[in-house]
């Protein structure tokens, strides 16, 4: 009889590993054990050769739904002297945690039968669950992922659940938040001043208050949401108002996909996505039914998801038309996951709560993706995916853990250990000072998680970001070496390493297009065309460098950046003389114009950047889109993305042109193109429209030629603006039409939430 000794390691611990283990080794005939440990799953199996062979192969081919394999270890083993007659599971073994943990899943279709089913003992329970779906990440303090290190240790199992629990053959074998409503948490329903309403069905109850046009606080798995109906516009307009979110779009909830085509076109691609089992929120184009018009402001696209929770598809059941679910805070706050915490900081909000006793340890907010150039991109990588690892390629084997900080904006951090990138969930804009807590808490509870302890800190050169001083100050404290990774060479790493280049690839050309970023000489990039691997770049072209006048405030006013731009180039004096009445050259004439040429001229306040975001914002307020202030960060590109959509296909013969000077790409021919436009009455759309094809194709020319010129066949293509469906599928077209090899991010957004993994891998690189 063989043995042998058998080491699982991946997503393998609270997705029914085990009984799945057990099932196969009883079919395969096999005598022996498994258990969990900090390093994953450990099998001791003993039998026929070739049952072990079928017995590996099979472990392989058939793991659970939420399960992922990264490595099985085969060592051969003696037998005991007490051989095990038969095949068990046995209890945990403490250590040193390696394994990952699982992602949040969407209730699987066995445990929502049930809670529909008015004969079963779990009929409309808001937490029915088993090892298929439910909570994971949201409730786990630590590894292993036992029942007593998740916040359902305060929750003993009443005996049906305790036999299913301890039952190898039941879906609930060891689901570690299994309960049921004689024993598990119990949610109920209370006003905004504490008091209980009357016992009954009150998710019945909240949708007819959600019907009646109040505001309702509902906690679920990753954190605290607001809901209301979308289609009552006095409801969605009170919301925003109480919410000070003022124009961002807000995430909807239908009940099925056929409620969503009522209002939205869905694909096949996107239907795949809202099924999915992390349950993403997909962003779709508006079609059909309107909604109230202070869902998507200014946008042609509705962000829609599925009920991922029994209490959600309790919810929906007695909705008839979709409902807002937004962010349980105020705008720019973290997340509410605290009932307390809900009823203080959401009092002014919500007009009644719908809350339960179950802890949410760790905030996770809605994934968002969206359908780009035919792939889901993300826009955010949240509940649903974190802490899903990422295997690094070929080449990066190694021992070092790393901790990278990530960026400013829609911060990520990135644990590196053991051959595998580990993404944190969204976080956020660490400006907020409680998001900066959260980020911080955040990072500590990964570290416990993971026994991490970092031998390298790895941070952006900005010297500004929180995320840059945290790192600085940990690696003074921890006294671990510190690395500076620069913005743009983070952007490309990172979408290098999801698409699985190995380390000592060829050289690629990497196009970073985003807002802002530190670049190498200490002045503000945000438009790089780079010579890039990991393990270092060379800046070949870059848009031309323009003034933010006010710095900062460029951002929030888009209309110091078209003023900008226009003085930056010979067109301004012709504009001034040649324009008089165009509504723009109108409204820059109220502004102090004396005073901000001065700041430009004396090099005040008023930083060069070659930004592709700020030529963004110049041409948006051009068009009167956010001219006088954005509302948050993206929304002029936003909007005007949106308005060149409906013309898109029309204008690629007529797209806005652009100069080559040296290293230097200059808009002013496109300056002098739109200007003329816009005095012709061209319609906005149009001028949009010429916009976007007129960038891609720079794009795509300039990209062209450094190839060319470098040997190079492969360009990545990411930073934020290329979240932009337009410009990113454009232009991705252009590229492969010259016989390039076009990359960008599909596993993690191409925004600033990518950031830590590029840092991360470079760091390594140089190692």
């Amino acid at each position: 009889m063989a043995g042998e000794f058998i080491r699982v390691t991946g997503v393998v611990q609270g997705v029914g590993f085990r009984p799945n283990v057990w099932r196969l080794a009883h079919e395969c005939g096999l005598r022996g054990r498994v258990w969990n440990d900090a390093e994953g799953v450990l099998i001791h199996a003993w039998g026929r050769r070739q049952a072990l062979d079928v017995f590996v192969q099979r472990l392989r081919d058939e793991p659970p739904p939420l399960a992922n394999i990264e490595d099985i270890i085969r060592t051969l083993l003696d037998a005991p002297a007490d051989l095990p007659e038969d095949f068990r599971i046995v209890e945990s073994r403490e250590g040193k945690p390696h394994t990952g943990v699982a992602a949040d899943a969407a209730t699987c279709p066995e445990c929502l039968a049930e809670v529909l089913d008015p004969a079963n003992r779990r009929y409309r329970y808001p937490f029915t669950n088993c090892t298929h779906c439910g909570p994971r990440l949201s409730i786990v303090r630590a590894i292993p992922y036992d029942r007593a290190n998740t916040s359902m240790a305060a929750f003993s199992m009443c005996a049906q659940c305790q036999a299913e629990y301890d039952n190898p053959a039941d879906r609930r074998f060891h689901a570690q938040p299994n309960a049921c409503p004689e024993c598990g948490p119990q949610i109920w329903l209370e006003d905004n001043y504490g008091h209980r309403l009357p016992e009954g069905d009150v998710i019945e109850a909240t949708a007819d208050l959600i019907h009646a046009g109040n505001i309702v606080a509902i906690k679920g798995i990753g954190g605290i949401h607001l809901a209301c109906d979308a289609a009552n516009a006095e409801a969605v307009d009170t919301l925003r108002r109480r919410k000070h979110r003022y124009h961002k779009a807000l995430a909807l909830m239908a009940r099925d996909i056929d409620m969503i085509k009522c209002f939205a076109e869905v694909n096949d691609a996107e239907a795949a996505l809202l099924n999915d089992r992390a349950a993403p929120v997909v962003v779709l184009d508006a079609r059909g039914e309107r909604l109230a018009p202070a869902v998507a402001p200014g946008q042609n696209s509705l962000g829609f998801m599925l009920p991922y929770t029994p209490l959600h598809h309790l919810l929906m059941q007695a909705m008839n038309r979709p409902i807002v679910l937004t962010s349980g805070n105020r705008s720019d706050e973290p997340q509410s996951i605290d009932n307390q915490d809900a009823q203080q900081r959401l009092k002014q909000i919500a007009d009644y709560y719908l809350l339960h006793d179950r802890d949410i340890v760790n905030r996770l907010d809605d994934s968002v993706l969206r359908v780009i150039d035919a792939r889901p991109r993300f826009l955010r990588r949240a509940r649903g995916y974190a802490p899903r690892s990422i295997r690094l390629p070929d080449g990066f084997a190694t021992s070092t853990n790393i901790l990278a900080m990530g960026g400013e904006l829609k911060n990520t951090f990135c644990l590196l250990q053991d051959g595998r990138a580990i993404l944190s969930q969204h976080i956020g804009d660490l400006e907020d000072a409680a998001t900066y807590r959260d980020y911080q808490h955040n990072l500590q509870l990964y570290r416990q998680l993971f026994g991490f302890t970092p031998a390298l800190i790895v941070i952006d050169r900005h010297p500004d970001y929180l995320s840059t001083q945290w790192g600085r100050t940990m690696a003074a404290e921890e006294g671990v070496q510190l690395i500076e990774v620069q913005h743009h060479h983070a952007h490309i790493a990172a979408c290098m390493v999801e698409q699985g280049l190995p380390l000592d690839t060829d050289k690629v050309l990497g196009v970073a297009l985003d807002g802002l970023g530190f670049g190498e000489d200490g002045s503000l990039w945000g438009g790089e065309f780079l010579l890039a691997d990991y393990r270092g770049f060379q800046r070949l072209a870059h848009f031309q460098p323009v003034p933010m006048p006010g710095g900062a405030q460029a951002i929030r006013e888009p209309w110091r950046n078209t003023f900008a731009y226009l003085l930056n180039s010979p067109v301004w004096e012709r504009v001034a003389e040649g324009y008089p009445e165009l509504d723009i050259v109108r409204f820059l004439k109220t502004k102090p114009l004396g005073v901000l040429q001065t700041m430009v001229s004396k090099d005040l306040n008023s930083p060069p950047a070659s930004s592709a975001g700020r030529l963004f914002d110049a041409v948006a307020a051009a068009l009167g889109i956010c001219r006088e202030c954005a509302d948050f960060e993206g929304q002029a590109a936003i909007e005007l993305e949106a308005l060149a959509a409906v013309h898109f296909e029309t204008q690629a013969d007529f797209a806005y042109g652009f100069e080559g000077q040296d290293d230097s790409l200059s808009w002013t021919p496109l300056w002098s193109a739109l200007l003329k436009d816009l005095a012709d009455e061209v319609a906005p759309g149009i001028i949009a429209a010429r916009f976007h094809h007129g960038l891609a194709s720079a794009v795509a020319e300039t990209a062209g030629r450094l190839c060319a010129q470098h040997e190079l066949q492969t360009v990545v293509l990411s930073g934020g603006v290329f979240q932009n469906r337009l410009l990113l599928a454009r232009t991705s077209f252009l590229l492969r039409d010259q016989g390039l090899s076009v990359l960008s991010p599909v596993a993690t957004p191409a925004n600033d939430g990518g950031l830590s993994l590029g840092q991360a891998v470079v760091a390594l690189a140089s190692c």
